[in-house]
């Protein structure tokens, strides 16, 4: 390949901008009023920076999160690696929350490792389904920047016959 087909070659974006669909449901304890829980990431720009309520039915909300955005970095490529390659390839919010319980997402993430990072502090993890977009973008990002690692097999210590140890 002649080095001006790859100044010409279209470079991927690192960062794509997506919006969070909360769920909002009654609560059946006595110690919250609501059950919140995430059902998916929409990719692509939102022209209003507010929530939005996108339904309510039967005491269920659907509220609308835009304003974030995703970015893929190259020191996270194993993760996001075996993120496509498992069973379920998810895309992780990561929110805090406020006082009455309300969540305000502040991150999404396609990395595992990232997402557990969060989890162990204070934050809330919300794990969805990778959207279409998302996981080709991933996995063309992957595809660019990334080559798993050959396992090495490890070399067997025969200790019936070790006489060095002392035993």
């Amino acid at each position: 390949m002649n080095p001006s087909t790859l100044q010409d070659a279209p470079l991927l974006p690192q960062r794509l901008a997506v919006s969070v669909i909360l769920e909002k449901r009654p609560s059946i304890s006595r110690w919250a009023d609501a059950y919140w829980t995430a059902t998916g990431v929409v990719v692509g720009t939102n022209e209003h920076h507010t929530v939005t309520l996108l339904h309510e039915q039967d005491g269920i909300q659907q509220y609308l999160y835009p304003g974030l955005s995703v970015s893929l970095h190259r020191d996270e490529c194993d993760g996001y690696y075996h993120n496509l390659q498992s069973p379920q390839p998810g895309c992780y919010i990561i929110a805090n929350l406020a006082a009455d319980g309300t969540p305000s997402p502040y991150i999404v993430t396609l990395s595992f490792d990232e997402a557990n990072s969060y989890l162990q502090g204070s934050a809330e993890v919300y794990a969805v389904p990778i959207p279409p977009e998302l996981y080709r973008w991933t996995e063309a990002y992957v595809l660019e920047h990334y080559a798993p690692e050959k396992k090495k097999k490890r070399r067997l210590t025969d200790w019936q016959n070790d006489n060095d140890r002392g035993h």
